[in-house]
Parts: structure tokens; sequence; C-alpha cells
């Protein structure tokens, strides 16, 4: 389970494996009921069903958290460009309409690698490349009005730092993701669960089709929502880029 395959076809590929293990069980359960055997008296499947409750809710927990991290990131982000950008709007021609004009660009750059669909990693590598350009372009232009002597240094130069600070706080939060030992773990328990309860059904005449997909279904969205959260680029579940959208109309953008 690679951390950048797609939350979904995951979701497909574990409701696939807990099918066939289902099936294998069910006719080792029919085996034992054709031979006339009873079916081993443990809580083994109990315990597979608890143990996978547990990790579905501990993913689903994770991944949550996660995404709640990046959307906050967001709001950090849009806040420090826009206390930077309030700053740039207090110091003299013709150092104010340069530095407005890259702070706008910049947002428009965070604003149009968030909304990309599925960014590529060189899509990524591109977009930092430039990022790390505009945070030059910045820098000189703020020295450039230390040097005039502008009576906001001190805030001028703070409001750069914390836009510099969320880049990093930001792109920490997007490579954040739940470690994909996790996510194999909860395939291979929800496949071995899978096979347990169709061995005693199997074995049972009681056996419940509609039930079993049911289960397989209900367990398949999980972890299909799961993983969609945790991914930021990839899936239907995207974190809202209102924050910035609101920004760059304030800029007149």
């Amino acid at each position: 389970m690679h951390a950048e395959a797609d939350p979904w076809l995951t979701a497909v590929l574990v409701a696939a494996l807990m099918a066939a293990a289902w099936g294998i069980g069910w006719r080792a359960g029919r085996g034992i009921r054709a031979r006339g055997e009873k079916p081993l008296e443990t809580k083994l499947d109990d315990a597979a069903l608890a143990l996978l409750g547990l990790l579905l809710a501990f993913t689903f927990s994770m991944a949550l958290n996660k995404y709640e991290r990046r959307r906050e990131a967001i709001v950090t982000d849009s806040n420090a460009i826009g206390d930077f950008y309030t700053c740039a709007s207090l110091i003299p021609d013709p150092l104010r309409p340069r530095l407005q004009g890259v702070i706008r660009d910049y947002t428009r750059l965070r604003l149009e690698i968030g909304t990309m669909p599925s960014p590529s990693r060189e899509d990524v590598a591109r977009a930092l490349a430039r990022f790390d350009a505009m945070h030059g372009r910045m820098t000189e232009l703020v020295d450039q009005a230390i040097v005039a002597g502008t009576p906001i240094a001190v805030p001028l130069t703070n409001t750069l730092n914390g836009v510099t600070s969320s880049q990093a706080s930001r792109l920490a939060a997007l490579r954040d993701r739940v470690p994909p030992s996790v996510v194999f773990l909860l395939a291979i328990t929800a496949t071995l669960a899978a096979g347990l309860m169709g061995r005693e059904q199997g074995s049972s005449p009681n056996a419940s089709l509609a039930g079993t997909a049911a289960f397989v279904l209900i367990v398949a969205l999980t972890i299909g929502v799961s993983l969609d959260l945790n991914h930021p680029t990839a899936g239907v579940i995207r974190v809202s880029q209102e924050p910035m959208e609101r920004l760059l109309a304030s800029m007149g953008g």
C-alpha cells in the first residue's frame, strides 16, 4: 500500500481481498459442515472483528487529525501573507508596488498549487522552486526598504519571517501522512477477519450474504474515506482554499 496510491483504488483492492478471503473461509466452513464436524468454538472471530474496529477508528482519527492540520496551515499561511501585505502597503514608492506585486504573485501561486487536481512530484518541485525565488525577491525588497529608512522595519521583517515560517509549516503538514505500515496492517486485519467470518458462516446453516456484503462495503468505505483524508492531492476530499481566495480578492488579484 504505497503512500501515493489512489485512496479509492486501495479501498476497492481491500474490498476484493476481503471478498476473496470470505469465499475461501466459507468453503472451509462448508467442508467442516459436510464432514459433520463441529467448528472450533473460539473467540478468534470476535477478537479479529474487535481488532479491525480498533484499527479502523485509529486510522480514521489519525487521518482526520492530519486533514485538520492541513486546514489550519492554510488559515495560518493566509493570515501571515495578509499581515505581510498590509505592512508592504505602508512603505513608500517605488518599493511598495513592487513588493505588493510579488506578494500577489506569491498568493496566486499558492492558490494555483492548492487547487490543482492531482499535482505530480515535478509540479510540486517546480512550485517550491518558484516559492523559494519569490522568498528571495521579497527579502531583497524588504532589505531595500530598510536601507531606505522605512519606519516599519521591525514589523516588516517580522511579517516576512512569518511568511517563510508558514511556508515551512504548511509543507510539513502536506508531507505528514499515515504511515504505509498502518494501512498495510489494516488491510491484512480486514482480510483475515473476513476469512474467519466466512469460515463461521460456511459451517452454519444461517449464512447471511447480504450482511457480509454490507460489512465489506462499510469497511471499504471507511478505509477509502480515511485514505482520502490522509492524501492532500488525490481523491475527492480536499482542503478548502477559501482563505487564500479571499486574501487574493482583497489584494485586487
